[in-house]
């Protein structure tokens, strides 16, 4: 098979939303890592895919990437602004974890630490299961089971009777004009409530989703403290996204 035909083929298996991995097309195809690599950098080059830690994923699907789709993508970017974010947490500090792959990072990073975190995430209050350091705060809610998120009218009325230091906030979409933004109408509403909670909001995302737009408005740029994104974010961009919002850098 030339590479032109093996290029055509991955794009087709891609078509579905799924990602792909470096080790299965290399057994479908009978060629080394290498070759494939090389074929989703040249793929990626066209703009046709983006590349994630062991595989790729298509750019052209219409449909929301499951959690672990985006828990794979963008991971090195994504500790990095974990390791920024702990930086920021003080011992004694209670803290707002919303669900999300970014957040999921940080609450690794945030395990020893004397604080009180709460969530709406099951997969991030599991991190702090045996953590005698860290009290541990789920809110009710009804469950998506597709992100393991609580999310709902229970959630929501939680979020309204608590305050937090620190509310670090997960989006799929970040604009100047439409603001911060998430496909899910119910989950947009939750997180609504959750930056009133905060004494301090921080919109934590890859560079990847800024001046992007999602259907559904959680807040305008100007509700943020803080956008904390990582360095993939070229300089003019960052003076234009400092027009409307205070933004950090995680080097």
């Amino acid at each position: 098979m030339f590479a032109e035909e093996r290029k055509a083929e991955i794009l087709q298996l891609m078509e579905s939303g799924k990602p792909v991995k470096v080790g299965d097309l290399s057994q479908r195809f009978e060629v080394s890592e290498s070759t494939i690599r090389r074929d989703l950098q040249e793929l990626e080059n066209a703009r046709l895919i983006q590349r994630t830690h062991g595989g790729a994923i298509s750019v052209q699907s219409s449909f929301e990437l499951s959690y672990q789709e985006k828990e794979i993508r963008f991971y090195d970017e994504k500790q990095k602004i974990a390791k920024a974010a702990v930086d920021m947490v003080k011992d004694g500090e209670t803290v707002f974890l919303d669900t999300g792959t970014t957040t999921l990072q940080i609450a690794f990073a945030l395990r020893g630490k004397s604080i009180t975190v709460a969530t709406n995430s099951m997969d991030i209050a599991q991190v702090f299961a045996e953590d005698p350091q860290v009290e541990v705060i789920v809110l009710g809610g009804s469950l998506r089971k597709s992100i393991r998120s609580l999310v709902g009218f229970l959630t929501n009325e939680m979020l309204a009777k608590l305050h937090f230091d620190k509310v670090f906030l997960a989006a799929n979409a970040v604009d100047s004009d439409l603001g911060v933004t998430t496909p899910n109408l119910i989950e947009a509403e939750t997180k609504r409530h959750m930056v009133k909670a905060g004494k301090e909001v921080i919109l934590v995302v890859d560079h990847s989703k800024l001046w992007e737009k999602a259907m559904c408005q959680i807040c305008s740029l100007s509700e943020i403290n803080l956008l904390l994104t990582d360095d993939g974010l070229d300089e003019a961009n960052v003076k234009r996204l400092s027009q409307y919002v205070q933004v950090r850098i995680a080097e």
